[in-house]
């Protein structure tokens, strides 16, 4: 089965600029829903896909954070191109942590970062992440299960200098949170069961900005955008950027 790859979309719905961010190994699909509800309430949404993601893992483990950044950054220009020139971010997981590491390299009006983890697993457990995430990418395309074994076992002898690459840049940006003066709403599901979930507290207590507040989910698991309270969420964001001091 030939499987239809995620793209980067744009929702336009009004002058102030969202930037939508998904995880690692996940796609844009993430943060689909959360774009279109507030580009009903008047914000205009896109949403990068990083390199190496919504394809086979294969790909993802040829590619790392300098790419995804990359991708990244040009989500970010490709707003300022269309003419917005005031934008915020949310982003889920990894996207978190751009998110994060937006705030202290361009300009930004407001930073959501959601579930996005500041002590890093170890490459172990990161490792048995990435292999879970490949197993049901491959039988997402119904592939026979000796197929999927005989794949897996070859995906096992891939290097993956991605996931040091990873721990470094969540090491980096927890260093750099006091360098970050635009508000900030933390969100952070309870039962999220990929990440420390201290690590919205680090968040929450090392931004320098004035406005800052932390919610817990506590209905949610870690990708919460999808989850049982998205709608609470989508609200919530949407009331945050509301708060902003836009000139739009």
């Amino acid at each position: 089965m030939k499987v239809v790859a995620p793209k980067p979309f744009t929702f336009e719905g009004g002058k102030r600029a969202v930037l939508l961010l998904h995880g690692f190994t996940g796609t844009t699909a993430d943060v689909r829903m959360l774009g279109r509800h507030l580009q009903k309430k008047g914000y205009t949404c896109h949403a990068p896909l990083y390199k190496g993601h919504g394809v086979p893992p294969e790909e993802l483990v040829h590619t790392g954070p300098n790419d995804w950044w990359k991708n990244v950054e040009e989500g970010y220009q490709f707003l300022k191109d269309q003419g917005y020139d005031e934008i915020a971010v949310a982003g889920l997981s990894l996207g978190g942590v751009f998110s994060l590491k937006i705030g202290y390299t361009l300009p930004i009006k407001g930073i959501v970062p959601m579930c996005a983890p500041m002590r890093p697993k170890t490459e172990d457990a990161m490792y048995k992440g990435v292999l879970a995430y490949a197993e049901e990418y491959k039988k997402y395309e119904q592939k026979s299960s000796e197929q999927i074994k005989k794949e897996m076992e070859a995906f096992k002898e891939t290097p993956m200098g991605t996931l040091k690459a990873l721990q470094e840049l969540i090491e980096d940006v927890r260093a750099h949170l006091d360098h970050i003066y635009s508000p900030v709403f933390v969100v952070q599901a309870r039962h999220d069961e990929m990440i420390d979930v201290n690590s919205a507290d680090i968040i929450h207590d090392n931004v320098e900005a004035d406005e800052k507040s932390l919610k817990w989910y506590e209905e949610s698991t870690h990708v919460i955008t999808l989850g049982k309270e998205k709608e609470q969420l989508h609200e919530d964001v949407y009331q945050f950027l509301e708060g902003l001091d836009w000139t739009v």
